[in-house]
């Protein structure tokens, strides 16, 4: 959770000196008009230190790929997904290790883009709705098989992107899931959820066309 913190904070210089930069912007228009960008970072996936009274769940990495689609210049739907899963590493207090556990999420949101197109440095905002899969579940408990239910709602996004050109461009993001999957026991729902919340930041390259 600490190198989520710091990413995170690495982050705010950043969207605070975005628009000092505005000035700077390539070509005008350059950006303007291209209505999709796809992007493919690598993304580290950081669940709350505290999921469950003496259970911690370890953070994971991952690729990930989004599309988007721009409405307007400043308007945009994105998908956004890992293009593998994370692997997570599961930790009671007192005993260690105690199994595994794999999540692949997807989502949609709606994102607003500051600035202008042909702006080097453009930050964007994002709010939306995912789910995550949870599998390869194998976690030591001395009988039933011990799964996790898919988790679901929403997301928020705070990121920006770098212009090097008309086309191509860096992007650094910072997502939040709210996540309570709950604890499920030879298929069985238990009442029990696990408080995931996990934060995510990647970073990747992008192309707009």
């Amino acid at each position: 959770m600490r190198s989520i913190r710091i990413l995170s904070l690495a982050l705010i210089p950043a969207l605070a000196a975005a628009p000092a930069f505005a000035q700077d912007t390539t070509d005008a228009g350059t950006a303007a008009g291209k209505r999709f960008a796809v992007v493919g970072s690598y993304t580290h996936l950081d669940p709350q230190s505290d999921a469950a009274p003496g259970l911690t769940v370890d953070g994971g990495a991952a690729p990930t790929i989004s599309a988007s689609w721009y409405a307007t210049d400043n308007f945009a739907v994105e998908l956004w997904g890992a293009a593998d899963k994370f692997n997570h590493r599961v930790r009671a207090d007192g005993v260690g290790k105690i199994g595994t556990v794999e999540q692949q999420p997807l989502a949609l949101s709606g994102q607003w883009h500051f600035g202008q197109a042909g702006n080097v440095f453009r930050p964007f905002v994002g709010v939306g709705y995912y789910e995550s899969n949870f599998s390869n579940e194998d976690i030591s408990g001395g009988g039933d098989h011990v799964g996790l239910e898919t988790a679901k709602g929403a997301i928020g996004t705070v990121g920006v992107d770098m212009n090097i050109n008309e086309t191509w461009f860096a992007r650094t993001d910072v997502r939040y899931m709210h996540s309570r999957p709950e604890v499920r026991v030879a298929g069985e729902g238990t009442g029990q959820d696990l408080k995931l919340d996990p934060w995510t930041v990647g970073i990747g390259l992008g192309a707009r066309f």
